[in-house]
């Protein structure tokens, strides 16, 4: 299901030099290998460790600087900021940080976030009943059963849904939340999948298709319940694998 799109990709042998580089730096400020306050190291240093241009250090430090990781001024040099800075519906940031693995509190904000902003989205996508976005939505609840053998296949079809929940609610800004969706799916389908117990799959699948139906026929609470209901069961299978 290619068209479903991909997850973010991690290995960095398919990233750019400046992505490596942004990546492995932004990495060590989230994982306190830079703490908030200290210096990140020297522009001869990282030119050296990781073989780049100027040109694409000064690129480097402008994504790291826009996404609220570091700061630099004349004569002080380039300092890390604290977190309350980090741009963390950045789907950059977001996956620097789960790179470094996911704690129970970050989880819990992940689900709250969700669950303060999707059931939402489903409830203004039930308003709108848009027919192309209804197929879309049923195209994807169709990847996801037939999905019984391979994880990835299971979450690209469920994170599609999700994205498209998103887009069906004609709300530019809930359809921004795609990355923190993808990462708390990321973040779940590492540990725990349905496809291997056919029950739940079943019932993991039905789930969604009741979010499609409740939409189909404009129950706006009816939807975004069906969705609050995916959410939850999704934090109680991470919580139970960890």
């Amino acid at each position: 299901m290619s068209s479903f799109g991909s997850f973010q990709k991690f290995s960095e042998g398919t990233l750019s030099s400046h992505d490596q580089v942004a990546r492995a730096l932004g990495a060590q400020i989230i994982n306190g290998v830079y703490p908030p306050g200290s210096k990140i190291p020297g522009e001869a240093e990282i030119l050296q460790r990781f073989g780049v241009s100027r040109t694409v250090l000064r690129e480097v430090l402008k994504t790291l600087t826009a996404k609220g990781l570091i700061v630099s001024k004349t004569r002080v040099g380039t300092k890390v900021l604290d977190p309350s800075h980090w741009n963390l519906f950045d789907a950059d940031v977001l996956s620097w940080k789960m790179s470094q693995g996911l704690d129970e509190a970050f989880h819990g904000d992940l689900t709250e976030i969700r669950l303060a902003l999707e059931p939402r989205a489903a409830a203004l996508a039930a308003r709108r009943r848009d027919p192309a976005a209804i197929k879309e939505l049923r195209d994807a609840i169709e990847a996801m059963r037939n999905a019984t053998e391979s994880r990835r296949h299971f979450a690209e079809a469920d994170l599609f849904f999700h994205k498209a929940i998103g887009a069906a609610s004609g709300n530019v800004l809930l359809r921004s939340i795609a990355a923190v969706i993808e990462t708390a799916l990321v973040a779940s389908f590492t540990m725990t999948s349905p496809i291997h117990d056919a029950d739940l799959h079943e019932h993991n699948v039905h789930s969604h298709e009741l979010i499609v139906d409740a939409i189909e026929a404009g129950d706006e609470e009816g939807a975004a319940e069906a969705m609050r209901r995916v959410i939850k069961t999704l934090a109680h299978w991470r919580a139970q694998a960890d």
